[in-house]
């Protein structure tokens, strides 16, 4: 710990500090109550991002759904012009290895409390969606919000019980209301014919000695285009 810079230790004095801030109910909406749910890789040391879809009970909507997009609030631990801030900036991004993660953030904030976990309070910025019956997005708003995941699922794990290979207990409440809203979601995308750049991702594997023995190919899964379809839905409502 000596050897560390002293610029290093007072991030992550600092980071240590902003774990123990208290999430308001009284200044978020509180949507704890929802089967929100995170589908990441397995293997994956964070989970920034989470979703959530439902049929659309308003008489005005049939057929149509309600869908929610939660971030992690970042900004909430991490506050403008600190030290954190500045050494965060000087950074960019986190870095991924095939074995390991470079964080933007110490591990205090960046796989703990500002990562979006199955049973946990988290601070969340929420984009809240209304999807028609023909996949378009007719309304938009964002909210900050305290947010308690139902689940983390793997993307394999995920498709699995969509396909009726796996039966997972989160597929009735969570999945199949995230899948058919977004097949009126990708419908309606279709229908624009956009620019589709489906490139396959590649994986490295590793020995025990952290040698690269090969560089396959991860299988490309409807469980990935769902969760890239919704986040660009929350961007393009941003935007």
């Amino acid at each position: 710990v000596s050897r560390v810079p002293a610029r290093f230790r007072k991030m992550i004095e600092e980071a240590e500090q902003a774990t123990k801030l208290k999430i308001s109910k009284e200044t978020r909406e509180d949507l704890r109550h929802l089967p929100i749910v995170a589908i990441d890789p397995a293997d994956a040391p964070d989970h920034d991002d989470a979703i959530w879809a439902a049929p659309d009970d308003s008489p005005d909507n049939k057929g149509g759904f309600k869908a929610l997009i939660a971030i992690a609030d970042v900004s909430f631990y991490v506050r403008s012009g600190s030290k954190l801030d500045r050494e965060a900036y000087k950074r960019g991004n986190s870095v991924y290895f095939p074995d390991r993660v470079v964080p933007m953030l110490p591990e205090a904030l960046s796989t703990d409390v500002c990562s979006l976990k199955q049973g946990v309070d988290r601070a969340a910025l929420v984009c809240h969606i209304t999807i028609n019956a023909k996949g378009q997005v007719t309304g938009s708003r964002f909210t900050r919000a305290i947010v308690k995941l139902a689940g983390n699922i793997a993307y394999e794990d995920a498709q699995a019980a969509m396909d009726g290979k796996l039966d997972h207990p989160l597929k009735g409440s969570a999945l199949e209301p995230l899948w058919a809203c977004w097949k009126l979601l990708a419908k309606a995308r279709d229908a624009r014919e956009p620019l589709n750049l489906d490139l396959p991702e590649k994986r490295v594997v590793l020995d025990d000695q952290g040698k690269i023995v090969e560089i396959a190919i991860r299988e490309r899964l409807d469980a990935h285009r769902l969760v890239e379809d919704y986040m660009i839905v929350a961007n393009v409502a941003a935007a």
